[in-house]
């Protein structure tokens, strides 16, 4: 049989596998019933929340607290109406207790003639309902004590007016602060999807391995087929898998942006960097999820192939877990601090390379050669690890038993040349 067919029918057999898998149904569809979820949200908010505005009682004992904080509420928080109440107090508490009223609200003034209140409700868990009153309540105060000591309201508007404060880099070719707001939201994204993707399908093609190989159905397949054959096969068959998954996510995402184009466009493209960010940006981050994925997959079939049981595979698994997560956690900070030293030097180690390279040329003009020199150590290591790692799977999938060190990787590769 040549060599293609056996890579094409063990790549088909692996993707038909998963993608008929009760598992691979129910976690996509969850995934698009989430995004239709959060671009519907405000419909859902909307459909469980009461259109009755939230009645608050208000005893005025000052006789003046009570119009100017009504005006405020007014015209900022259109939930929430005040009512002046004209009884006791023990019958508004009465009420808010019987539900007829949501809270009640005691205003007077204090020795010193400014504001003050007593807030009663039958659960003050609501913290929004009750920091918008303080904060009504203290701008009251804020404005009746600059009247007592006789400063003009102008005057207090212009102290606390923001300062106007540009940044300008000198730097040729560096990026204005408008620029690094864009990519900044487009480099996140991009690194939190790389992240997932490298986390879940590693850890499925480390797991299908072990499965093949608790079944000894691995035996056949390897006597069949060469192990760097059988490796990539697989490797490729779940980036297919993930491939499928992420363009039913994209579509279903684009059909909501769609539909809600008039409520999106502005601010959330704005925040994301969508509306402006360079070509030049996707390119790289198309390139390097993908060399990161190679490296992750290859390393992920590698230690895969040494265990005999699937309850094995995490433990195994475990250093590259943590690699993925240090080379994420590198990115986060560095996503407010991409031109540090630390953030330049992973930026060429290969197992951080696609996530803290990726934020530096998405934020940064990084110069040509040290984009070629990190992809140039990137793809050679992928290179060394296909090698080692076809040789390791070649032994591995033939060694039964506990398996839990690392140490076990020479064995696997003695094992190997005695196949031979």
């Amino acid at each position: 049989m040549p060599l293609m067919n056996k890579f094409w029918i063990i790549l088909s057999h692996t993707y038909m596998t998963k993608v008929k898998s009760k598992s691979f149904f129910i976690s996509t569809a969850l995934i698009l019933f989430f995004i239709v979820a959060i671009a519907n949200m405000n419909n859902i908010i909307e459909l469980f929340s009461s259109e009755d505005k939230n009645k608050i009682a208000v005893i005025d004992e000052s006789g003046v607290l009570f119009d100017p904080l009504n005006q405020s509420i007014e015209s900022t928080n259109e939930d929430v109406e005040l009512i002046l109440y004209e009884n006791s107090t023990d019958e508004a508490k009465e009420e808010v207790q019987e539900g007829e009223l949501g809270a009640l609200v005691v205003l007077s003034l204090d020795e010193n003639e400014f504001p003050e209140a007593s807030y009663y409700a039958n659960n003050i868990s609501d913290n929004s309902t009750e920091s918008m009153l303080e904060q009504q309540i203290q701008q009251i105060k804020v404005v009746m004590a600059t009247q007592k000591a006789g400063i003009d309201q102008q005057i207090l508007a212009d102290i606390y007016e923001p300062i106007t404060f540009t940044k300008n880099a000198l730097s040729e070719g560096a990026k204005t602060s408008e620029e690094l707001n864009q990519a900044r939201g487009i480099v996140y994204v991009m690194l939190f999807i790389l992240y997932m993707a490298v986390m879940i399908y590693g850890t499925m093609i480390a797991t299908d391995v072990a499965t093949e190989k608790s079944s000894r159905v691995m035996e056949i397949l390897v006597s069949s087929a060469s192990p760097i054959t059988h490796m990539l096969a697989k490797i490729v068959g779940i980036a297919l898998l993930g491939l499928t998954q992420i363009i039913l996510i994209l579509a279903v995402s684009y059909v909501m942006i769609l539909s809600k184009k008039d409520e999106l466009t502005g601010g959330f493209f704005e925040y994301f960097g969508i509306q402006n960010t360079s070509v030049s940006t996707y390119v790289y981050g198309i390139v390097f999820f993908l060399l990161g994925y190679l490296l992750y997959a290859t390393l992920a079939a590698m230690l895969g192939s040494l265990v005999s049981r699937v309850e094995e595979v995490q433990q195994l698994i475990t250093p590259m877990t943590l690699l993925i997560i240090v080379a994420f956690m590198l990115s986060m900070v560095g996503i407010n601090m991409p031109e540090s030293n630390i953030i330049t030097v992973t930026s060429f180690i290969p197992f951080f390379t696609p996530m803290v390279m990726f934020l530096r040329v998405g934020m940064l003009e990084v110069p040509i050669w040290e984009v070629a020199l990190s992809l140039g150590l990137l793809i050679g290591t992928i290179a060394l690890f296909t090698i080692i790692g076809a040789r390791v799977y070649k032994g591995g999938v033939l060694m039964y038993g506990k398996s839990s060190s690392l140490k076990d990787i020479k064995k696997a590769i003695a094992l190997s040349k005695k196949e031979k």
